[in-house]
Parts: structure tokens; C-alpha cells; sequence
């Protein structure tokens, strides 16, 4: 195990407030062990502090906002990815403003003081979160997506598509923690022509400046307008580059803007306490879409979601049905049989049992030299459980049989190998009506979840019964 981590000595940072314009100085302190990520509010009676915690976030509009007790501090994704970007573990920050500095726009200030102040291990173990299935973030809207991806250490895919020529689609990636400092932590904000217009227009940017930011013009832009920007800014000229970036800004990286997302999503993701063990992949990350997306990680580690849980089966006891049992309410026969054993029927749950081993016949031609189970054939022995259980409340259960209408929401989470033990849990999702059959099912292996779908289904009589 890694030990947990805090700074060598105290060292401070200086700078104006993104949005608020005000002259701020953030103190970064040791803190003991099991401290966690703490901002002080030095500014203010009582010097009120604020875990930086996912619990606490308030506000992502423009930033990600932080709020304990009446106590807010803005803007701390930026601070919060260098020291994770670090690894550190407990830290003190001392802040005489209600916003963080923001520098450069980019995380590189504050790494370059963390690393001056030193880092040294305490005694504590470090504690990381791990996920065991893959969770997901979708917003059809927007286009945005987020997944992670169980993995023995922290990595990020990051790919932005914003439909602009000036930018264009960009991929950033980051394999290991260890890499943000070199790879990431210099890539700056970013900020498109348009929306800078109109965060001027409404004075939500008084500490903004284009030494803190990229701006990239995605228009036409006449000279008095850049007479305008320069008289804002202080500046004496702005300029347009062949690029379409405002000013003479040198990007550091010619995928910076994909870097700066990573970057923030590595700041928004430290606000779920300790470090994750997971691989990250985000299509077009925001704030508000990181936050929910750690919302949905920290729900599934605590096992809010029952597909998220371990389950415990009792392979052990007794049957309810055995496969002659089976044979005698399906009329499926080897090789297509591919249920083994019932070992729970209820009014509305039914627990089967599938074994799976290399003498499968599907093994002969999917993948024999890795055999998988084929998708499809999971979900053909979800539906016989299936109809095993929508037939068990018939007394002359031969004399029916169960035809699937339809089959949604099908997610396929790990492979499912000879030697595993299949265990369906499948729940009835309404009444059954009129013959027809509604079930959500979720496929385990060892207690972790494998496959889910939903199933629909029609039970009829035999034409020869």
C-alpha cells in the first residue's frame, strides 16, 4: 500500500480572482494524516474551513463552487488538479478571498509551489476508490458523455468536438497520475470569442484577462472591435492569428484545450476524497457533467444502486427446480437448453443457475481459442429463466409456452468465460396482464454484475394443447 501524503513546509500563491477581480493569496499548509483536502477561510470571523468534498458543491455555472455552512469558496477545480495531480492527500489552504487564484488559467503555479514546498509520506495508508463494474454519464443533448472503466490505476481518455473549424475535434490523454504535471498541468483555460463577449457584457469576468485564458475567434471580427478588446484587456493591440486565437497567445500544446478538460475533470474528480482506480473517458466534459459523474461513482462505491452491489447467491442449497424440472416447463432441449437449475422462485423474482464450460457447443466456432460466451446467448438464457418463472404460475405449465416480444436496454459489463457460474436474478417489472410479461433481469458472476436487460413477454397457449 501507498502511504498517504502532505507538504514539506507552507508556501503560498498570489493572484487576482477569475470572477471576482480580487487580489488573492492562497497558503498551502501541512495537514496530519486523514485530513483530507481543506480550504480556510482566513478572510473571515472564525476562519471557517470547507472540505473540499462533492457533498459541498454548490454551483458549477462558471467554475465548480465548494459551500459548507454558509461558507462558500469559488473556482477550486483548478487548485484541487495540481495537488491530486500530485498525489496529495491532506492538505491545509488558507485563502483570505472567497475565490481561488487563477494564475495562467492553468494548474501549472500551483504545482510548481507545490513541488517547491516539497512532498513526504506520513504513516497513514493511502485509501483509494475502486469501482468494480462500468459506470456512466450520458446527456443526449449536449453530446456529452463520461465513462469509467474498472482499472488497477487512475487513467483519462479526454475528446472534444465543440463543431468549430478554429478548434476542430481533439483527443488529450493522460496514462498515469504521475504524468499530469509534465503532460497536463500547463494547459490553460480556453473560452470561444462569443462567450467572452458576453460574460464582458455582464461583468462576471472582472479578474479575466488574455494572459489567463485562449480565446479562439470562431468569426469574422472587425478592427474596432479588437480596438475595443485591447482598450478592456489593456492592452496596446490585440491581433488575430491564421490560428484563430485572440492576441499572440502560443499554445503549449496544439491539443491544450483537450488537456485543459482533462485537467478539469482531474480537479472536479479530487472532490471525491481519494484517489480513483479507474479508467476515465469523456466525450466534451463540462463541470456540471463531471460533478454528476462523481455523484454516480461515489453512489455505486457505497452501493446505492443495487446493480452496483456484490450479490450473494446460495449455490449450495437445494433446487427448486433441477434440470428435469426444467425440461418438463421448457421445451428447449440440449444444446439449446441453458438453464441448469432454478434456486429461487417468488411472486416476483425468480433466481436461475447457468454453468458454463468449455464442452459448449458455441465454443466450437466463438473465439476457441478465448472462448466467450456469446452475448446473445446470455440474454437467450435470461429469457428461458425468464419464461420458467412467467410459466410457474400455471399448474399445466407444458401445455403454454412464452414468445419474446421485445428485448431493451441490454448492457454487456464482462466477459463471461468457461468456468464461470452464471446466476440470473431477473424481477418482475409490472403485473403480468393479459399473457404479457415484463422483467428486468441483471446476469451475475462471482457476485459482480456481467449483463442486465429488459425483457417483454407473451405467454400463449400450444396450438396442440
Amino acid at each position: 500500500m501507498a502511504k498517504q501524503t502532505t507538504i514539506k513546509e507552507p508556501i503560498s500563491v498570489s493572484g487576482v480572482g477569475l470572477h471576482s477581480g480580487n487580489r488573492v493569496t492562497l497558503t498551502f499548509k501541512p495537514a496530519p494524516q486523514n485530513t483530507g483536502l481543506v480550504f480556510k477561510r482566513i478572510d473571515l470571523e472564525g476562519q471557517p474551513t470547507v472540505v473540499a468534498d462533492l457533498e459541498y458543491v454548490v454551483d458549477t455555472s462558471r467554475g465548480t463552487s465548494i459551500e459548507q455552512n454558509g461558507t462558500r469558496v469559488c473556482t477550486v477545480e483548478h487548485t484541487l488538479a495540481a495537488i491530486a495531480g500530485l498525489s496529495i492527500d491532506n492538505i491545509l489552504m488558507e485563502i483570505d478571498s472567497s475565490e481561488t487564484p487563477i494564475m495562467d488559467g492553468s494548474s501549472k503555479h500551483f504545482v510548481e509551489a507545490l513541488n517547491k514546498a516539497g512532498i513526504v509520506e506520513l504513516e497513514a495508508d493511502r485509501k483509494y476508490l475502486e469501482i468494480k463494474e462500468v459506470i456512466e454519464y450520458r446527456d443526449p443533448e449536449s453530446g456529452i458523455e463520461m465513462i469509467a472503466i474498472p482499472a488497477d490505476h487512475f487513467r483519462i481518455s479526454t475528446m472534444i468536438d465543440y463543431g468549430t473549424r478554429v478548434l476542430g475535434t481533439q483527443i488529450a490523454l493522460m496514462q498515469e497520475i504521475g504524468d499530469f504535471a509534465k503532460e497536463i498541468s500547463s494547459s490553460r483555460t480556453f473560452v470561444f470569442l462569443h462567450e467572452l463577449e458576453y460574460l464582458l457584457d455582464n461583468n462576471l469576468i472582472k479578474g479575466g484577462d488574455l494572459d489567463n485564458a485562449i480565446v479562439f475567434v470562431n468569426r469574422l471580427i472587425s478592427q474596432e472591435e479588437l480596438d475595443h478588446l485591447a482598450k478592456v484587456f489593456n492592452k496596446p493591440k490585440v491581433n488575430v492569428l491564421t490560428e484563430g486565437i485572440l492576441n499572440n497567445t502560443e499554445l503549449h500544446f496544439t491539443n491544450e484545450p483537450a488537456r485543459h478538460k482533462l485537467l478539469d475533470t482531474v480537479g472536479d474528480l479530487a472532490l471525491l476524497g481519494a484517489p480513483l482506480k479507474a479508467h476515465i473517458i469523456t466525450h466534451k466534459p463540462g463541470h456540471f457533467s463531471n460533478i454528476e459523474f462523481a455523484r454516480k461513482i461515489r453512489a455505486a462505491i457505497k452501493g446505492k444502486n443495487s446493480h452496483h452491489k456484490l450479490m450473494e447467491f446460495d449455490l449450495t442449497k437445494p433446487p427448486v427446480y433441477d434440470i428435469n424440472d426444467i425440461k418438463k416447463k421448457l421445451p428447449h432441449r440440449p444444446p439449446f437448453l441453458l438453464i441448469d437449475k432454478i434456486i429461487e422462485v417468488g411472486e416476483d423474482r425468480i433466481v436461475g443457475v447457468k454453468n458454463v464450460t468449455m464442452n459448449e457447443s458455441f465454443f466450437v466456432g466463438h473465439f476457441p481459442d478465448e472462448p466467450v460466451m456469446p452475448g446473445v446467448l446470455q440474454i437467450e438464457a435470461m429469457a428461458q429463466c425468464g419464461g420458467i418463472f412467467a410459466l410457474s404460475a400455471f399448474p399445466d405449465p407444458e401445455n403454454y409456452i412464452t414468445y419474446f416480444l421485445k428485448i431493451e436496454n441490454a448492457r454487456f459489463k464482462s466477459k463471461v468465460v468457461p468456468g464461470d457460474t452464471l446466476v440470473f436474478d431477473i424481477h418482475l417489472a409490472s403485473p403480468i396482464r393479459r399473457g404479457i410479461c415484463h422483467m428486468k433481469g441483471v446476469a451475475y458472476v462471482n457476485g459482480k454484475a456481467v449483463m442486465e436487460a429488459e425483457l417483454l413477454a407473451q405467454i400463449t397457449k400450444k396450438i396442440n394443447s
